[in-house]
């Protein structure tokens, strides 16, 4: 099965700061190469961990917040620059046709590539992206906009029974291919179907929750992720502040993680009032042991 990389570069709030630029995540999964967030100085930042913008299949948006979405004009040229000739497919809530619309006409460049927007404006967890090896689901978020977050899942991939298949001394052959691809084959006589030779190993989920302020939904959207990246703006002391600015604490989202049974969480969309987040990282570990915070330049492999 192939891994999911994730490489973050950009893990500030409203300001960026010398350690933590605007919002932005890549993700690469085999040849699928994708953004999630697109703030402020992300080419910038793709350039310093060695990641090209010219190999972006695809660009998702959570909302038109600016620490969200300035870097999107700053990319499309460049890809213009360079003379992109394949489609750019973007992703987003209501309004991100029109916004596309005025970021092409407000600059003076000669779009090179064709643009495929795509918008959503959904109730629940919805499918929009599907391929043969994964599949992308966005749902609404509360942040007083428009507002998705994401989760990219692989597909279950189906494996070889090698404790059932060696009773036939079936261990190296072409037809196990088949096999694998779920079909019932013959073999010295046995007949062996694909629910006797395989077994179907899980896939993985990666679930960005971008701003939001809590609500029970965010549960059920994160329910069993490999990783849980979400915005944890304020720190459990300062949680008062979240519901005036639409925005998650530290511990609401380690109680998330926790009742979604996800695996790990990483936490980013941090306020730049705190310059220390180690003590932030001790006050949810009691409430959730696999928690870190994110760092620009960190590289996570799932």
């Amino acid at each position: 099965m192939l891994d999911i990389d994730l490489f973050v570069l950009g893990t500030s709030s409203q300001f960026p700061t010398k350690e933590r630029n605007h919002s932005g995540f890549f993700l690469r999964f085999g040849t699928f190469q994708a953004l999630f967030d697109c703030g402020e100085g992300t080419q910038r930042q793709m350039r310093i961990m060695g990641l090209s913008p010219h190999h972006v299949n695809a660009l998702f948006i959570s909302h038109w917040h600016g620490d969200h979405s300035l870097g999107i004009g700053g990319i499309i040229q460049s890809l213009s620059a360079s003379k992109r000739d394949v489609t750019l497919d973007i992703y987003g809530p209501i309004g991100t046709k029109e916004r596309i619309d005025h970021i092409m006409n407000t600059y003076y460049f000669k779009k090179s590539f064709p643009i495929h927007v795509h918008e959503f404006n959904p109730k629940s967890e919805t499918l929009i992206v599907e391929h043969d090896k994964f599949f992308i689901n966005c749902f609404p978020l509360n942040h007083g906009i428009p507002c998705l977050g994401y989760s990219f899942q692989t597909k279950p991939e189906r494996k070889i029974n090698l404790s059932y298949v060696k009773k036939f001394g079936l261990t190296k052959d072409p037809v196990l291919g088949k096999l694998q691809r779920g079909e019932t084959i013959t073999y010295k006589g046995h007949v062996i179907t694909p629910e006797q030779g395989t077994f179907l190993k899980d896939g993985k989920k990666l679930c960005f929750i971008f701003d939001t302020k809590y609500f029970d939904d965010l549960i059920s959207f994160a329910r069993n992720s490999d990783l849980l990246i979400s915005e944890g703006t304020f720190s459990k002391s300062d949680e008062e502040l979240c519901e005036d600015y639409d925005h998650l604490s530290n511990s609401q989202a380690a109680m998330i993680a926790k009742k979604s049974v996800s695996k790990k969480l990483l936490i980013t969309h941090i306020s730049q009032r705190y310059n220390d987040t180690k003590k932030l990282e001790k006050e949810i570990k009691p409430l959730f042991k696999e928690s870190s915070y994110a760092k620009d330049f960190d590289k996570i492999t799932i």
